[in-house]
């Protein structure tokens, strides 16, 4: 069954609108030459908007809800206290499939993706609205621009029809010719789990946004005090800051802003070293009384920036940090936060991440992932073979780096991100002898990048095409621009070569927190997905059921494996730990 959903001053309103097949947990499409007329005509069948009506038809029916974008409607159905269990988010879906036609950075909602079908003007995207330092979505009357509203409100079949036009495009998208050609061929079933993968993402995503990590503030406040002193007033520097900003100028011998780069530059410079950057690794380098203070200084300045008290002020809000997750917003389809920096948070902070009384956080890590997704797209047997091991760079060790596990990772991440100087390229002659089809894949992917193509993940999500300047700069003559056309053309072969492997790894991402939040809502409804950080998810569970949520996490693991590469053997080990504190999860 087809629902689709608009919103109304808060609430919801549901039309059914047709029925159709689903076959399995992430079938997400039916048939892309399904006939439109079958749909098109299809009269409303059910129209509801008491929440009561909307949760029957949840629990009787199971139905894929239609939404033009969830972030947006599903907050509405889960304030109903209406949790879905499957959907087909129109916005999410027309990124994936403009970006496969090269296209990017474009609207995305219903109103432009029918406009698109039907040759007309495309309307914008409704914008973020900002409220009181925090971005929201602007809840709209409709789901459309206004040329449009009352028809939406009136005919809600409008989200069915984008919804029928996006699967439609899904076989001309997926293979053929063209697509080959292009590089980022695959089949349909593979476009179409990326599509329901990336939906389920969605629902993940919104829950997780309303829902927010357990945070005590309390102990929150302690580590700053610890760190920094006490709070100071707005404008001024933490007591600790202040000290070490003494330090450093009573180091160089004259007053230096540590908060200044080009300040700590040329204080350098006036000392007798020529550094043209003042990041960490190259401080550590220097033999100077002013370096321990000044990256003690750094630290700590980027705790009381980054969380320091007024991040606490605004993002912590009722025992839990409101931070709003955006699932595939990163072109790669790595997830990104709006505000409260959900992904990034330091060690040195998550001590005040405990779970409430009663419950624990398992947090599961998705160990040393892009490696065993390499083994996985390349389909090396060597690497392959190897990726059941806890630990893949001390097996890579083991098998041609003489057990030097630095050397084996060194030689690893030079393979995936290019690295073509140095230790990591001397290394990478034992690569290409051990695992020569890995090396192969990431390799063609970067000839290709350098060469103006593009290349997609595994499950078909395409890499932005080189812009006019790339293709200028290229392109240019004479021996100066000839070496600076060859620089340009590597950046992007890096950028091709390891966006092949870390996009693969979002499809698997996506589709383990999809399957796991399936059989979440089937056997422990009461846990919680609170966070997800790259490749590790937290959840919040009363702690008789942390053993079961374990087992669900590895067991989802394998399912997303079997999906996203079937046939492959290449283990995808999850390592779930249950813990009162995230900081003990390490």
């Amino acid at each position: 069954m087809l629902v689709a959903v608009t919103i109304r001053n808060g609430g919801a309103r549901a039309v059914r609108v047709a029925d159709d097949a689903a076959d399995g947990v992430l079938a997400d499409a039916p048939a892309a030459d399904t006939p439109a007329e079958s749909v098109d005509a299809a009269p409303v069948s059910t129209e509801v908007t008491d929440p009561a009506q909307l949760t029957a038809l949840e629990r009787n029916h199971a139905p894929r809800w239609i939404f033009d974008s969830a972030a947006e409607t599903y907050p509405a159905l889960l304030a109903m206290g209406i949790r879905v269990r499957r959907c087909h988010d129109l916005a999410l879906t027309e990124r994936i499939l403009r970006g496969r036609e090269g296209c990017f950075g474009e609207p995305c909602r219903a109103a432009a993706i029918l406009a698109r079908a039907h040759g007309e003007p495309v309307p914008a995207d409704p914008a973020p609205i900002d409220d009181g330092g925090r971005l929201r979505v602007a809840a709209q009357p409709g789901l459309f621009d206004d040329a449009v509203a009352e028809v939406a409100e009136t005919d809600p079949r409008l989200l069915i029809a984008a919804y029928r036009d996006q699967t439609r495009r899904v076989d001309r998208s997926a293979g053929g010719p063209e697509a080959a050609a292009a590089g980022i061929d695959v089949s349909a079933g593979a476009l179409r789990l990326l599509i329901a993968a990336e939906s389920g993402s969605a629902l993940v995503a919104t829950e997780m946004s309303r829902r927010g990590l357990p945070w005590d503030a309390d102990v929150h406040r302690q580590i700053l005090t610890d760190a920094l002193g006490t709070r100071p007033a707005d404008g001024t520097r933490p007591a600790t800051l202040a000290r070490l900003a003494e330090e450093i100028s009573a180091a160089f011998g004259f007053p230096v802003n540590p908060d200044s780069p080009v300040d700590v530059r040329e204080a350098f410079h006036r000392s007798g070293f020529d550094i043209e950057t003042t990041r960490a690794w190259v401080l550590r380098e220097i033999e100077h009384p002013a370096v321990a203070p000044l990256l003690r200084y750094k630290d700590l300045a980027r705790l009381f920036t980054a969380n320091g008290w007024n991040w606490l002020d605004d993002w912590v809000v009722g025992g839990r940090l409101a931070a709003q997750f955006l699932p595939g917003a990163v072109v790669s389809g790595r997830w990104a936060t709006r505000g409260g920096g959900g992904l990034q948070l330091p060690t040195s902070i998550r001590r005040a991440a405990i779970a409430e009384p009663g419950h624990v956080l398992v947090v599961a890590d998705a160990a040393q992932l892009e490696p065993r997704i390499l083994a996985a797209v390349s389909k090396d047997p060597a690497l392959t073979a190897l990726s059941g091991d806890a630990d893949l760079y001390a097996a890579l060790a083991a098998d041609g780096f003489g057990g030097d596990r630095r050397h084996a990772k060194l030689a690893m991440l030079g393979a995936m991100y290019g690295q073509t100087s140095g230790e990591a390229a001397r290394l990478m002659a034992t690569m290409r002898v051990r695992y020569p089809a890995a090396v192969a894949c990431v390799e063609s992917a970067a000839r290709r990048g350098e060469a103006g193509g593009v290349v997609a993940s595994v499950l078909g999500r395409a890499c932005p095409p080189p812009s006019e300047t790339w293709r200028r700069a290229v392109g240019a003559g004479g021996a100066s621009d000839e070496r600076r056309a060859r620089r340009v053309a590597r950046d992007r072969g890096r950028f091709t070569r390891n966006f092949v492997i870390q996009a693969s790894a979002a499809d698997w991402a996506a589709a383990w927190m999809t399957t796991l939040r399936l059989a979440l809502l089937d056997d422990v409804p009461t846990a919680e997905m609170v966070l997800f950080q790259h490749d590790e998810l937290v959840i919040h569970v009363p702690e008789p059921y942390a053993a079961a949520v374990c087992e669900l996490a590895i067991a989802a693991a394998t399912t997303a494996r079997d999906l996203v590469f079937p046939g492959s053997s290449v283990h995808t080990p999850v390592r779930p730990v249950a813990v009162r504190c995230y900081a003990d999860a390490k």
